[in-house]
């Protein structure tokens, strides 16, 4: 797969400039993931083949794969070496918020759509009193620091995480309900708060996308170089009171976000 590089290859020029022998490696080996000819999974020929290969020290061998693992196209799995990143992509359906519940009441909706994919879902939930950031507080229309109620998970797909899912919620709406409690809710917390006296009207979504937080590169375990979207879903009563904030954390390389629209017909 990897043949021993020319010294015509090994003097390419970009632009008249010479190019750095640690960017063709790197550019060589993208070419080969990007084309499927190294697949997810597959292991890079050791720094020693690829540096005899391309006539180059051990040093610069490693200066290219860096640029791999910086781009996450390529992981460290020490100490067997270097791996082609295996992506488990993920349709995220932003207007999902709005399905029904599975007919299985213990799988919520990510459960169903992984399981029909033929994968393994799984997630940790954790429920905790938290101090209001600015960004939930100003969704939530309280002050930064007010105590509120959030139920932060992490889901996987084959054991891998996929992406963060935490939602907040105003403490005296949610103090005595089973939102409070570290486990799945068979009927969604969207019918907790309707039964609670706060069935929600409407949601506004706002999606972003930015570098992740260390907070979010530690639960989710990205490597370098992965920028995330972000998603808020701040769902308001009929009165324009706000009683749910989500945050919705998408590894870009993990997901493909997915719209569906209903057209009103107006035209003749």
């Amino acid at each position: 797969m990897f043949g021993r590089v020319s010294e015509t290859q090994n003097v390419e020029t970009f632009r008249g400039r010479s190019v750095p022998a640690y960017q063709r490696i790197a550019t060589a080996i993208r070419d080969k993931i990007v084309s499927g000819e190294l697949a997810g999974g597959e292991q890079l020929p050791t720094e020693l083949e690829l540096a005899e290969q391309w006539g180059v020290a051990r040093q610069t061998v490693r200066n290219g794969i860096a640029v791999l693992v910086s781009e996450g196209l390529v992981v460290a799995k020490r100490p067997l070496g270097h791996f082609v990143r295996k992506r488990e992509n993920m349709l995220y359906r932003p207007q999902g918020e709005s399905r029904d519940q599975p007919v299985s009441p213990e799988m919520d909706r990510f459960y169903q759509q992984i399981t029909e994919e033929g994968r393994v879902p799984s997630q940790t939930i954790d429920v905790s009193l938290v101090q209001a950031t600015p960004d939930i507080a100003q969704r939530l229309r309280v002050d930064p620091g007010t105590v509120v109620v959030a139920r932060r998970r992490v889901r996987y797909i084959n054991g891998e995480p996929i992406n963060i899912n935490d939602s907040h919620f105003p403490l005296d709406i949610v103090k005595d309900s089973e939102v409070m409690l570290p486990a799945d809710v068979a009927r969604g917390t969207n019918q907790v708060l309707a039964d609670l006296g706060y069935p929600q009207d409407r949601a506004i979504d706002e999606i972003y996308t930015r570098m992740p937080t260390p907070e979010q590169i530690h639960r989710l375990g990205l490597g370098p170089g992965t920028p995330v979207a972000v998603h808020y879903v701040t769902g308001y009563v009929a009165d324009g009171t706000p009683v749910r904030c989500t945050v919705n954390v998408l590894p870009s390389d993990q997901h493909v976000i997915v719209f569906e629209r209903k057209f009103e017909r107006t035209w003749s």
